[in-house]
């Protein structure tokens, strides 16, 4: 610095100031972990998961598609064969979580139209009201008062009770 420097605007700088770039003859340990993990995992790991896109890209699978086959009903399955029962009882569920998303689905609609229609939505929003309504009555006649551990043979038991009380009711109307 020159002689007319101001010491209050610019501070001496101090003296003993440490050397950034210090040469030793020692290897840095820090570096040296570094290139092992990158060597020993990093780099296999990813040359690894790069070989499995390239493998995965050539073979796109869209695991949401996926169509399970229809099985038996709980009603075609003998008595000793649990297998049979397993697989309708599985069926079942799957048909119970469709049922549920149709219904959410419908509602949703119905939701969009009364939120699009504002105060007219009985009128503009006819068919998507009655739509709703028979899909939550079918919904309701098959699942209602099954309760929390519904499962495919109370659903059955519940059908053929319905049955059996419709079939009543025609036949004291008959009479």
């Amino acid at each position: 610095m020159g002689k007319d420097w101001d010491k209050d605007v610019y501070p001496e700088p101090p003296r003993r100031t440490p050397d950034v770039q210090k040469q030793t003859s020692l290897p840095n340990p820090a570096r040296i972990a570094e290139q092992l993990f990158y060597y020993t995992v990093d780099l296999p790991v990813t040359l690894f998961h790069d070989w499995m896109e390239r493998q995965r890209s050539s073979h796109k699978f869209y695991y949401y598609h996926r169509k399970f086959r229809r099985v038996p009903d709980l009603t075609e399955c003998e008595v000793q064969n649990y297998l049979c029962q397993f697989e309708a009882e599985i069926q079942w569920r799957r048909d119970y979580k469709v049922d549920q998303e149709i219904v959410k689905i419908i509602q949703e609609r119905m939701r969009a139209c009364q939120q699009r229609e504002g105060d007219n939505y009985i009128q503009n929003c006819a068919k998507e009201l009655e739509q709703f309504k028979q899909i939550c009555k079918a919904y309701q006649s098959r699942y209602q008062d099954l309760g929390g551990y519904g499962d495919a043979r109370k659903c059955l038991m519940k059908q053929k009770h319905r049955m059996i009380e419709e079939r009543k009711k025609a036949k004291t109307q008959n009479d």
